[in-house]
């Protein structure tokens, strides 16, 4: 279960983005210390860049100061592969003593290896990248093994105390049955949760024929959640689950969760990359965000229902009215 000083932590830091009348804040930085990561997964958009620039990395200053010049309560350490920087317990080290709730990202190969340079803390949770049971997932990352691999890092960081969730993508073609099986098994791990998503249609990636459209993004989710167990619990907010069944309409958010990585901070999003810029002010202030998201009609917004960009619009409902607390309660309760 999220740690209540963590819900307690995000709550207050929407509220009073709302009450100084703030309409656009971050509520998670994705950081993203390097891009070299020790897969290819064949529907990513991260790794594609020649090796001059998959050797370069983020320093811990750079890390830091990222994080507190945007400000964000919440920090997703993504990549590439963050456990294959060789300073990334010095940059999570400097994340908790800022008091920043992290999600380290990895796919768990190096986990077992490397588990002895981090603390258990509240403030961090190992975010293990797992599309489905191991035939999905050994699939999905184009390597056999990698799944057991994972669990054997998931048991390892579970039994010392390590706050653990599961990060699960979706493509078309999958199972719902399936999906619904792993994620009994993934609660069976003793993880704290899952974070599921569909995937970015990404136009370097090099599968481009799995990418879900929207229709088909809802019917497919439709499918998973129908019946919901009681054993399930989802790292996200429950307005986001409904949003990807398409029981609500939301549009994108996309300064909810701005990037920085090696380039800088990323125009818009986490998902494109329309130019960078040096400061994070600059990304807020100038940045044509009306040219983006699903409204917008910008084609490459037009099938997205990623949580980086839909989770922040949901939380904002949350906290954003009476009614939508209400129904974010309802919701939970369904």
């Amino acid at each position: 279960m999220v740690p209540l000083s963590q819900i307690w932590t995000v709550a207050s830091y929407v509220l009073s983005k709302k009450l100084r009348g703030e309409k656009r804040y971050p509520l998670v930085l994705m950081l993203e210390p390097l891009f070299r990561c020790n897969l290819a997964c064949a529907g990513c958009g991260k790794i594609q860049y020649p090796d001059h620039i998959l050797n370069r990395r983020l320093t811990p200053e750079q890390c830091w100061k990222a994080a507190e010049e945007c400000g964000a309560p919440i920090v997703s350490i993504a990549g590439g592969e963050p456990l294959v920087h060789k300073e990334i317990d010095r940059i999570v080290a400097g994340l908790i003593e800022r008091k920043k709730y992290i999600y380290l990202c990895t796919n768990a190969i190096l986990l077992r290896k490397r588990i002895d340079l981090f603390k258990p803390s509240k403030y961090l949770t190992f975010s293990i990248h797992l599309d489905g049971l191991k035939e999905e997932h050994d699939e999905s990352v184009c390597r056999e093994g990698v799944y057991e691999t994972a669990v054997e890092g998931i048991r390892e960081a579970v039994k010392r105390g390590f706050r653990v969730t599961i990060n699960c993508t979706l493509f078309d073609g999958v199972d719902p049955q399936r999906v619904r099986a792993f994620f009994d098994e993934a609660m069976n791990l003793g993880i704290e949760g899952i974070m599921v998503s569909p995937g970015y249609s990404y136009q370097k990636a090099p599968d481009q024929e799995h990418f879900l459209q929207r229709n088909n993004t809802r019917e497919l989710f439709r499918q998973i959640l129908k019946e919901r167990k009681k054993s399930w619990k989802f790292n996200l907010s429950p307005l986001f689950l409904e949003f990807l069944q398409g029981n609500i309409e939301y549009d994108c958010t996309p300064w909810g969760n701005p990037t920085y990585n090696i380039f800088g901070w990323q125009k818009p999003c986490y998902l494109l990359q329309d130019g960078y810029v040096k400061s994070f002010k600059e990304l807020i202030e100038n940045t044509p965000w009306e040219k983006y998201g699903y409204r917008s009609g910008n084609p490459k917004c037009a099938n997205c229902m990623v949580h980086s960009g839909y989770e922040a619009t949901a939380v904002n409902d949350t906290f954003g009215s009476w009614k939508g607390f209400v129904k974010t309660v309802k919701a939970s309760l369904s």
